[in-house]
């Protein structure tokens, strides 16, 4: 039987937090967080429910995460699927964790705060792309940031063109979903779902 692990063994195997690990967590948003997140055009957000955690990636032109003050954060909340897990999340337990993603930089953006949802008219406008002007938007009261190494990137090889799949290396979206749910999907090659996604953007 796996022996329960604790924080006494981790420390253990692991040794002592390095000393710029520790040092680098901030309360608030400095000028380069705020660089970051201005040239972002990719965040993954994590949000609590019930039983577990969900994550939600985002995507939009850079800088679609709004930095307000150096504590708050908006993001709008696009056209989707209207499942919004993480936003029912919110209405439960509002903490919030993001992880911003730039094209090509292998170092990631750590953001942790309480989020709110605001369905303003005026903050919906700030975020108006193209003919949508969203939903809802969350503000986000940042409580700790920080940056994180880029080692894992390097490990997986992300940003490495050469290291690409050629081609598609598993199923298409409604190939899979027909698979599992048993509901037939009308669209099954790449490209048509490729010119679905375009035609609902905005």
């Amino acid at each position: 039987m796996v022996k329960e692990m604790d924080e006494k063994r981790l420390r253990e195997i692991y040794g002592p937090t390095k000393e710029k690990a520790a040092a680098k967590i901030l309360e608030k948003l400095d000028r380069h967080c705020v660089s970051f997140i201005e040239n972002s055009s990719f965040v993954i957000i994590g949000t609590l429910n019930d039983q577990s955690i969900d994550l939600s990636p985002k995507g939009d032109p850079y800088g679609f995460v709004k930095v307000i003050e150096d504590d708050l954060l908006e993001i709008p909340d696009r056209p989707g699927n209207n499942r919004i897990d993480g936003l029912l999340n919110i209405v439960r337990n509002n903490f919030i964790s993001l992880l911003f993603l730039i094209p090509s930089v292998n170092e990631t953006l750590r953001v942790q705060g309480k989020a709110v949802i605001s369905e303003d008219m005026e903050i919906r406008k700030r975020h108006r792309l193209k003919t949508n002007v969203p939903k809802t938007v969350l503000q986000v009261k940042v409580t700790q940031a920080h940056l994180h190494c880029g080692k894992s990137m390097l490990r997986g090889s992300l940003w490495h063109f050469d290291k690409w799949p050629r081609t598609r290396p598993i199923p298409t979206l409604f190939e899979m979903i027909e698979d599992q749910t048993g509901i037939e999907c009308e669209i099954k090659e790449d490209k048509d779902i490729i010119a679905q996604y375009r035609k609902d953007l905005y």
